[in-house]
């Protein structure tokens, strides 16, 4: 790869080895993040009144369904990449090499954190709201994945920060767009944390809060990327299915922000369901 002067370098490969164990890059970031969001939203939680180890025991739950949903919603709106002449469609099971999305993640994640919240007998939005801040934090995280695979970049740029690519398919310098979404994330998860102390906000519109600020983010991010997927009247089809989650995300905001919720009472005992 061609040295810059100043850019930002991408890994010369997508492996890190943890001694004589090789591991990739991408699902290490993606195992930091739910690490981190289970750990931050287990102390939210406790804070408001929960037991500890519940975060951990509906995440059991949700983040297996979350993986299964984000790698679906790719290879179905991606389904290029994996069938049709040429192509290989057991690569669709290599979800090592990158590809989850997000909406499929949340879809099939909230099921499987319903059904964990129904097992353990506490509210599905007092337990999202909790969680919420955490989320944030994980996708900033397993953003740095897309760097280990030279994925996510957007348009040609000479800013200070652009980012090196040379993946066989593209070479030069690149917005890094996984890193203006890990930087948005990292603030939705302030401003969450701020908006908690600011206002009180049961946990269903901490939720909702979360999911219109990313999306906010994410449409302007979409608009920066170059990557071959499919379009809808001039537009990534991402582009239309973040206008309407965040059309919903900000209909879910309005509707419950001013319903009363024990679970965000410090006080409150164990979250309970209704």
């Amino acid at each position: 790869m061609q040295s810059y002067l100043a850019s930002l370098p991408s890994p010369p490969a997508s492996e890190i080895h943890l001694g004589p164990l090789p591991v990739r890059g991408y699902a290490l970031c993606i195992i930091i993040g739910v690490f981190v969001a289970v750990w931050l939203g287990n102390k939210r939680w406790v804070a408001r009144g929960g037991r500890p180890g519940t975060v951990a025991d509906i995440a059991v739950w949700a983040v297996p369904f979350g993986l299964v949903g984000g790698r679906l919603y790719h290879v179905l709106t991606d389904h290029q990449l994996y069938f049709g002449t040429g192509r290989n469609p057991l690569d669709a099971l290599k979800i090592w090499e990158g590809g989850l999305g997000i909406w499929g993640a949340v879809a099939l994640g909230a099921l499987g954190a319903w059904i964990g919240c129904r097992r353990a007998g506490v509210s599905l939005p007092a337990y999202a709201g909790a969680i919420a801040p955490g989320l944030a934090l994980a996708q900033a995280i397993g953003r740095w994945g897309n760097w280990f695979n030279q994925e996510l970049y957007g348009r040609a740029t000479d800013l200070p920060w652009a980012l090196e690519i040379s993946n066989g398919t593209d070479e030069g310098l690149f917005h890094p767009v996984f890193l203006y979404e890990s930087l948005w994330c990292l603030a939705v998860a302030v401003v969450l944390v701020q908006a908690e102390r600011r206002f009180v906000l049961p946990g269903g519109a901490v939720f909702a809060l979360y999911v219109a600020l990313y999306c906010v983010g994410r449409l302007w991010i979409e608009a920066l990327r170059i990557d071959d997927v499919n379009h809808v009247l001039g537009l990534r089809f991402n582009m239309w299915t973040t206008a309407a989650v965040l059309t919903a995300a900000v209909i879910a905001f309005l509707t419950v922000r001013r319903r009363s919720d024990p679970a965000m009472r410090p006080a409150a005992a164990e979250m309970i369901r209704g």
